[in-house]
């Protein structure tokens, strides 16, 4: 892997030095002898004067080729401003219909109707109907380009027809069968096609009923699909059950990464697929959660001022507060994580996640229990006051066990109200885990203040 990196930054380095230096011939020769993954990494490295005479020296099919292979948050529609808008046109129309569509929805609306001008009629009324699918849905992911054949065909009849069709196809491995109103009704895979008698038909191979998703089917449901059946692309279908597109298992990868990139931004409370180099722009995304969180926070201090008498009547107690609310954030978090992947895996059955706060709340007591004891001898033994290292023990056992309970216990309530559970990000446990923490703490502090002062 080491190596393939560094041939493709040594390959980078030549590529743009060719272009700078316009040798249009030999930056062909190397350019094109490398593989389209790689063609699309060099590309994106490239400054937009080098990019522009990229476009000078490739068609646009060969740029069409390496965009299909360019990164879901590198499609962007800034590429097709840099060239004249026939050739961005030339391009779109080249590139498969799901990645043209996820470029062109970047696009200005003026730009979009410039680009649509230029594409074949049949190619822009596919492509705006998928524009008009709501985002993260199997429609808006779906390609476009696939091998279709009717039942009654042969298998030499329809090998005719994956020959036509393959070159502008997607992927050819699932042949799709459909009646003469486009109805999916089978399905069959290209080694079928291939080892099966000349004569026979379609229908006799197929294999029925299809596993389908309806356009309107949410990209997470359809990715977990692909991967659950070990699929290589799903067929997808209307509400007449016209066969429309399909999604291949690429785009469920790119589903998957967009979702755990969506996951992991609500638990650290900041959306870290942001693409903008503003500052100004950064910070005004992440200010109300912040703020929200220093509110929360704020709520803590003025507990702790409330107990300002017990601090200065035991001073020493001020040490622990640190140890006490960041090991029990810690646990809320780690509990809040377990929460959060078991709802959103829509296999779980909700006696499953009941037994998943149980075994929480039953681990919070086993960390509790050993934690507090650990710390208990800890404190006992430095500050030579047994009393004082059952208070801290205790203070720690039961935050401890309340952090695990608000990290099971939120996520799945915010889920009863339609609201995502990653919304309960780590940085909201911790300032809960600290305000709990620090009302433990004190109260049991309070309990036992006349033995800690006099022991």
């Amino acid at each position: 892997m080491a190596k393939i990196r560094d041939n493709i930054e040594k390959e980078s380095q030549l590529i743009g030095l060719l272009l700078k230096q316009q040798q249009a011939s030999k930056f062909r020769l190397h350019f094109l002898k490398l593989h389209q993954h790689e063609q699309a990494q060099i590309f994106v490295k490239l400054n937009s004067l080098q990019r522009k005479r990229l476009y000078r020296y490739l068609t646009s099919t060969k740029v069409a080729e390496f965009f299909n292979e360019l990164d879901l948050e590198d499609l962007t529609a800034d590429y097709l401003k840099e060239m004249s808008p026939r050739y961005a046109a030339a391009v779109i129309a080249t590139m498969y219909t799901d990645n043209a569509v996820d470029m062109l929805g970047t696009a200005t609306d003026a730009d979009l109707k410039t680009y649509l001008k230029f594409i074949a009629p049949q190619k822009a009324v596919i492509i705006k109907k998928l524009l008009h699918y709501q985002a993260k849905t199997a429609g808006a992911i779906m390609a476009t380009e696939f091998v279709k054949v009717t039942g009654n065909q042969t298998v030499a009849d329809a090998m005719l027809l994956v020959k036509h069709q393959a070159r502008q196809a997607e992927i050819i491995y699932y042949l799709y069968v459909v009646d003469h109103f486009d109805h999916l009704t089978g399905i069959l895979t290209l080694r079928d096609l291939l080892v099966a008698p000349a004569e026979r038909s379609i229908a006799q191979l197929m294999t029925s009923p299809v596993v389908a998703v309806k356009v309107d089917d949410d990209q997470e449901d359809v990715a977990r699909m692909i991967s659950d059946y070990n699929f290589v692309a799903l067929p997808v279908t209307d509400a007449a059950e016209k066969l429309v597109g399909v999604i291949t298992v690429d785009d469920a990868i790119d589903v998957i990464d967009e979702e755990s990139a969506e996951d992991y931004s609500g638990l650290a409370g900041v959306d870290i697929d942001e693409q903008q180099d503003n500052p100004w722009q950064a910070a005004l995304k992440r200010l109300p959660w912040l703020i929200t969180l220093l509110l929360l926070g704020m709520s803590t201090a003025t507990l702790v001022s409330h107990y300002e008498r017990l601090v200065s009547e035991a001073s020493i107690l001020a040490v622990f507060i640190s140890s006490i609310t960041g090991t029990a954030g810690n646990a809320g978090t780690q509990s809040l994580a377990v929460a959060v992947r078991r709802l959103a895996d829509p296999k779980a059955d909700r006696r499953s996640i009941w037994k998943i706060i149980l075994t929480e709340i039953l681990t919070g007591i086993l960390i509790g229990v050993i934690t507090g004891v650990a710390i208990m001898l800890i404190v006992g033994w430095w500050q030579k006051n047994i009393i004082l290292g059952l208070v801290i023990g205790l203070a720690m056992f039961a935050a401890i066990i309340v952090a695990n309970l608000a990290g099971s216990l939120i996520p799945l309530l915010m889920s009863k109200i339609g609201v995502d559970p990653a919304v309960a990000s780590g940085p909201f446990i911790s300032t809960l885990s600290d305000l709990t923490s620090v009302l433990i703490y004190f109260n049991i502090a309070q309990i036992f203040l006349k033995f800690i002062m006099n022991d």
